[in-house]
């Protein structure tokens, strides 16, 4: 399926969510293309996970924006690659550092530049600590295996409506419980 017909399925996709995130965020090696930077030369000519293409313009184009957050110790070589491909521009934010903080201080740089909630976030990564880590941020946080994919993105868009409908619910508990406290409050006054 070429980049087109990624496009396409990802917008179904995402037709099928009534709330989208704000923000979405990708790792870069293993994520959206098949290697680490450190490996490569700039002279190189990249290539990104089949989806992937497709994937950040469906999304683009629905309106989310994205970023990236990479642990990358050549961060020249990686905005070199974001360059070759013709995708740097369509990040809002690009964190790309040596890190050993699994992506807390990205993602906190993130949300200082964009002014999203993380709840707001889903994020792409293929290491687990770095999705452990960015989850009890507040993060949906979604591992992928072979890169970043339509099934990936399927099951992205599913827990970030899950965590949003819990989150919700959450909110009008905590309001009702306010509510019902001060109510019993100024009946016993």
């Amino acid at each position: 399926m070429g980049d087109d017909g990624v496009k396409n399925e990802a917008t179904e996709i995402m037709g099928l969510f009534q709330v989208l995130p704000r923000l979405v965020v990708f790792d870069l090696d293993y994520t959206l293309w098949p290697f680490y930077c450190e490996c490569r030369s700039k002279r190189e000519m990249p290539s990104l996970y089949p989806h992937a293409k497709g994937i950040l313009y469906a999304l683009k184009n629905k309106g989310a924006n994205l970023a990236i957050a990479s642990r990358s110790p050549t961060p020249d070589i990686a905005n070199t690659f974001l360059d070759k491909l013709g995708i740097k521009s369509i990040f809002v934010a690009q964190e790309i550092f040596s890190s050993w903080t699994h992506k807390t201080e990205h993602f906190q740089r993130i949300n200082r530049r964009t002014g999203v909630p993380y709840n707001e976030m889903l994020f792409f990564d293929d290491e687990d600590r770095n999705i452990e880590a960015v989850s009890k941020m507040g993060v949906t946080s979604i591992l992928v295996r072979n890169g970043v994919n339509v099934g990936a993105l399927r099951q992205g868009l599913a827990k970030f409506s899950q965590n949003l409908d819990s989150s919700e619910r959450n909110k009008q508990k905590s309001h009702k419980f306010s509510r019902k406290s001060s109510s019993s409050e100024r009946d016993q006054s």
